[in-house]
């Protein structure tokens, strides 16, 4: 065959208006040779006879012999393969073809995964992923943490401000509760709330809180391999969609907003149909939720609550703030710990929870929950004109009362409503006596009322009653000595 330089020479020629012959004998080549190049429409190539070698009918086989995971057989192994298929050649081919194959390989075992389905009830998945959200108008890095039952992939979520230790236990405990059960195994990260030291190869070192939060649900923990994330990649997948379906786009008016609208959104997201099971996790659920270990009783909480006395006005005081429970705890003592670095939990001394609010981030306020005080506040009418009755009824100063801050208040009704709680925490006789002295002085509003109470009980009250013990004795039988910080707080009742 001619090369590319002959056939160039004799188009350029040919071009010019020589003659095949003369060409030919200026190339020094047969007129047909001549010929058969201007007829070629591209530059002439060379083309080596490809020869075939004993190996090529088994060569897909080989590529998979040699690349999947699932069998990453050595040159050896190959060859005896072969021979039982019928191949009757030494095992240099082999050896030549699979060095064309390396580099592909160190591609493949970089990306490479053998997907295992697990059964009902043996393996669910955690992990978390930082987000920047909108909470209350503000900014806020939070963290997502997601759990997933392997079988039926159901999901379950919980935000927090907090990623330390005591929001990872207590996040897989209630990531566990939303799924109803607890599978046998836990496949985790290596972070060093749970896992102190795994190289992959000698046996992982555990955080002995991490062992101990086991335990108390009956569960192992699996950690995954350093950089190895992928073999947890049934959680890891879900943080794009959560992002993008979720995330992106909202704001929130509170952490517990938050929370409530995720796990909507997750309980939605699992009625739809899981791109690799087939199936919808929320019905495919049904049949793995037999399969899960029976929860616990109560939380493991690994760090001591703190201990706090409900005041009188059964007010529990947190840092700089105060917050209501139930009445029932007037006088008792509870404790309490804060979750997620925004969630307070206020327990009785049994661990049972009372009151779960939200922290808030204030300074010297007081909240309160009006159904806090139902018990005491039941026989305070809502009806203005029954509130009327019951004052002019209760105080001798009553009408004299109403008369005067309808002219002064725009809602003497509520004031006076407010007055007739503070019969279940004063004698009548005492609080009679403060409504002398704030119509003299022409105090009204139910906060200039506390304030008098206050500042003034013990000169307007006490003092003149103090050779009557009788007197030094609120409803129900209790010392007057008390904690006058309910007055604090304004008419927040």
């Amino acid at each position: 065959m001619r090369d590319v330089q002959d056939w160039i020479a004799a188009k350029r020629l040919f071009k010019r208006g020589v003659k095949i012959k003369q060409i030919a004998k200026q190339l020094k080549m047969s007129k047909n040779t001549v010929k058969t190049l201007l007829q070629r429409e591209s530059e002439p190539k060379y083309e080596r006879k490809a020869n075939i070698s004993k190996i090529d009918p088994f060569k897909d086989q080989i590529r998979t012999w040699f690349l999947s995971p699932e069998y990453d057989f050595i040159g050896t192994r190959i060859l005896k393969e072969l021979i039982k298929l019928g191949y009757v050649g030494s095992i240099s081919p082999v050896y030549r073809y699979l060095k064309t194959l390396k580099d592909e390989k160190r591609e493949v075992s970089k990306r490479a995964t053998v997907r295992i389905e697990t059964p009902p009830g043996d393996q669910a998945q955690f992990d978390w992923s930082p987000y920047k959200m909108v909470i209350d108008n503000e900014i806020r890095e939070v963290y997502c943490f997601t759990m997933v039952l392997c079988a039926c992939r159901m999901k379950s979520i919980v935000f927090s401000l907090t990623c330390d230790g005591e929001a990872i236990y207590e996040a897989i405990q209630e990531l566990f509760e939303d799924l109803g059960g607890v599978t046998q195994e836990l496949v985790i990260d290596n972070p060093k709330a749970l896992v102190i030291e795994n190289d992959g190869e000698n046996e992982p070192k555990f955080n002995l809180n991490a062992l101990r939060l086991a335990a108390h649900l009956g569960t192992e923990l699996n950690p995954c391999n350093p950089y190895r994330a992928r073999t947890k990649g049934k959680i890891e997948k879900p943080y794009q969609y959560i992002e993008e379906q979720f995330v992106k786009g909202n704001t929130f008016k509170s952490m517990t907003e938050l929370n409530v609208m995720g796990k909507e959104f997750v309980l939605a997201w699992c009625k739809e149909m899981h791109g690799t099971t087939r199936r919808i996790p929320a019905e495919h659920f049904n049949e793995e939720k037999h399969c899960l270990l029976p929860l616990p009783s109560k939380r493991f909480i690994n760090e001591p609550l703190l201990k706090r006395d409900v005041s009188l006005d059964s007010l529990v005081s947190i840092d700089t703030n105060k917050y209501s429970v139930p009445v029932k705890y007037v006088g008792k003592e509870v404790q309490y710990r804060i979750v997620y670095g925004f969630k307070i939990e206020i327990y009785d001394m049994k661990m049972n929870l009372v009151e779960s609010p939200e922290v808030n981030n204030g300074r010297n306020e007081v909240f309160r929950i009006d159904e806090h005080y139902d018990p005491i506040s039941r026989n305070i009418p809502k009806s203005i004109p029954e509130i009327k009755r019951q004052l002019i009824k209760t105080f001798e100063n009553g009408e004299k009362y109403l008369e005067l801050a309808s002219k002064a208040l725009q809602q003497p009704s509520y004031h006076a409503r407010q007055i007739l709680k503070l019969k279940e925490l004063y004698t009548t006789e005492s609080l009679d006596k403060i409504l002398e002295y704030c119509i003299k002085n022409s105090i009204f509003d139910i906060d200039g009322i506390k304030e008098v109470l206050k500042e003034k009980y013990i000169d307007i009250v006490l003092m003149e009653k103090a050779a009557d013990p009788s007197t030094n004795k609120i409803s129900g039988g209790h010392s007057l000595a008390r904690d006058l910080s309910y007055y604090e707080g304004g008419g927040q009742n």
